[in-house]
């Protein structure tokens, strides 16, 4: 049975607006002409979506979050560009989400089933995947490539067109200003590899063969012959592992940054 949509009556919905069933806006929330709410979305009180923004089904959003309100970039010009977030996500209080640049492919995208905690700012044209989890007051700057499973620790800061791989966790209070391979550990305020994220491969059950060739692997980043770039294409050559494929296939895609190579 798919329950009634309800407005409070000190909200205010834009004519234009669409609202899924079962949709409900808490008091003193704005709702812009352009926005799409996917069924049984939430919005608790005094949040703010704005702009052409689409927030999938049974997504929370917390007091105080503004989402879909304009890039804070100097070159934007009113142009018509996008907010895009997935379904089942938990957005917490004062996050601030901000809609694409037409210079940087016009839209900001968020997956499904994340953890935006109180705080984090996620800036235009950033592109994050499934299952991530931005912990209090980090920040996420513009053209940034946050894969799946990805953690960010508090009051961290992505360096815009930095891209984290599938699975990494990032430290508290760690800038990162270069990419970072699939399942790595950056931590230290400068924001250095230190590893894998062997914790976060258990939890998710992967087996003890590919964990052992992940940790082959990133000994040969680190101590191999030739450039980080030489290394990777040789472990392209060598390996059979899926995992080390995808770490393969990170550092030789294309990218604006260098990488945070192991110590």
């Amino acid at each position: 049975m798919v329950s009634e949509t309800m407005i409070h009556p000190s909200a205010i919905v834009e004519t234009g607006a669409r609202l899924g069933e079962g949709v409900r806006i808490g008091p003193f929330c704005y709702v812009g002409k352009d926005v799409v709410l996917g069924d049984g979305v939430t919005l608790k009180s005094h949040v703010v979506v704005d702009g052409q923004t689409t927030i999938g089904a049974d997504t929370v959003v917390f007091s105080f979050a503004v989402l879909g309100e304009i890039p804070q970039d100097k070159k934007f010009n009113g142009e018509a560009t996008r907010l895009e977030i997935g379904a089942r996500n938990r957005i917490r209080e004062h996050v601030t989400m901000n809609t694409g640049t037409e210079g940087g492919g016009g839209v900001t995208k968020i997956g499904d089933d994340g953890l935006f905690m109180a705080g984090c700012h996620v800036a235009h044209d950033v592109h994050i995947g499934n299952n991530v989890i931005l912990v209090n007051n980090c920040a996420v700057a513009g053209h940034c490539v946050i894969e799946d499973n990805v953690i960010v620790g508090g009051l961290s800061g992505i360096h815009q067109f930095v891209r984290l791989g599938e699975g990494a966790i990032i430290g508290a209070v760690t800038m990162v200003t270069n990419d970072v391979i699939p399942y790595g550990l950056v931590q230290a305020p400068r924001g250095e590899l230190d590893g894998l994220n062997l914790v976060g491969l258990k939890r998710r059950g992967v087996a003890r063969a590919d964990i052992t060739a992940l940790r082959a692997a990133f000994q040969m980043l680190a101590q191999g012959e030739g450039t980080f770039h030489d290394r990777a294409q040789r472990l392209k050559e060598e390996t059979e592992s899926a995992y080390v494929n995808q770490i393969v296939d990170f550092v030789l895609g294309a990218s604006d940054r260098s990488f945070l190579t192991p110590k």
